[in-house]
């Protein structure tokens, strides 16, 4: 059962918009909040003219009933851009597409700044123009379609991790738990350590159903080997200060921003204690209604019973 004050998925479903466009000040971070929105789960087009978006959505099936969305950004390369962006509006509400426009800004200051530290040019400044003439050009140009905007973002002092944030709050469908994939697998230290373990726990400590002359043969994915490790009492009490561990971190990771997590469960060769872990603790964060995948790296490596 829902919290009283929390949001369910259908709720956030129901208010995200089947289309979303990024636009803004050059520097302010669109390519950022772009990746945001491809995390997110929609299909994403960078620098596309306004007048094509309705095309675009109907190639991909915006307008198919299957729950996709779009997002694309425009800048002012896009000539035209303010009135193509009017008439695309109307062309999408007349194909009862929904809209929402993002408009990413940052003080003139910070602007000169990020593009004096990357080392690159205005892409509208003109012969002779410093980079504050061609932000002051920009500026003016972009003053309509900010007030036409649904969000206004000033990124001069945001970090990435608040704009996901942010962006995330206004148009994603998931929950909390569910924007961050969270992948478990279990491994074997004689195979090698995982490089890409975010969190890595070692559960060579756990009594071995390798030494049992039936379970040898078996994986941790066998009833009888799982039954023997989580049953073990001492298992039951790691479980239960390993789940109290991911109570206090898991939060943090969201908290932070982080896309993807990856989980490391570690036992000699991957084959049994490592395997029955992951999958208990895969049960756990589903429970918890977080997004979560399992593999097993070094199962195919087990000597188990054709």
């Amino acid at each position: 059962m829902a919290e009283p004050n929390s949001i369910t998925s259908a709720e956030l479903a129901d208010r995200v918009p089947d289309i979303v466009i990024i636009t803004g000040m050059s520097g302010s971070g669109r390519t950022q909040a772009m990746h945001v929105f491809e995390d997110m789960g929609y299909y994403c087009i960078d620098n596309l003219p306004p007048s094509l978006i309705l095309q675009l959505a109907q190639i991909v099936g915006i307008n198919s009933g299957v729950g996709r969305h779009l997002c694309v950004t425009s800048d002012l390369r896009s000539q035209g851009l303010f009135d193509e962006l009017l008439d695309t509006i109307d062309a999408l509400a007349q194909h009862e597409l929904s809209c929402k426009i993002v408009f990413l800004e940052a003080s003139d200051e910070v602007l000169i700044r990020r593009y004096s530290e990357n080392r690159r040019r205005h892409p509208l400044a003109k012969r002779g123009d410093t980079t504050a003439d061609a932000i002051q050009r920009e500026r003016m140009a972009l003053s309509d379609i900010r007030d036409r905007a649904d969000m206004v973002i000033d990124t001069s002092r945001m970090r990435t991790t608040t704009l996901r944030k942010r962006l995330q709050a206004a148009f994603s469908e998931l929950t909390d738990q569910q924007l961050m994939d969270v992948n478990v697998f279990s491994f074997g230290f004689k195979h090698g350590l995982p490089v890409e373990a975010d969190l890595m726990i070692d559960v060579r400590f756990l009594p071995n159903p390798f030494y049992d002359p039936e379970m040898r043969t078996m994986t941790g994915l066998d009833k009888k080997v799982a039954d023997f490790v989580i049953d073990n009492p001492k298992t039951q009490e790691f479980l239960d200060a390993w789940f109290r561990l991911l109570d206090a971190v898991m939060p943090g990771y969201i908290a932070e921003g982080k896309p993807q997590l990856s989980i490391a469960i570690g036992c000699t060769g991957g084959q049994h204690r490592s395997v029955a872990i992951a999958e208990a603790t895969v049960r756990y964060l589903e429970r918890q209604q977080y997004h979560v995948g399992i593999s097993h790296r070094d199962l195919a490596k087990a000597n188990v019973r054709g």
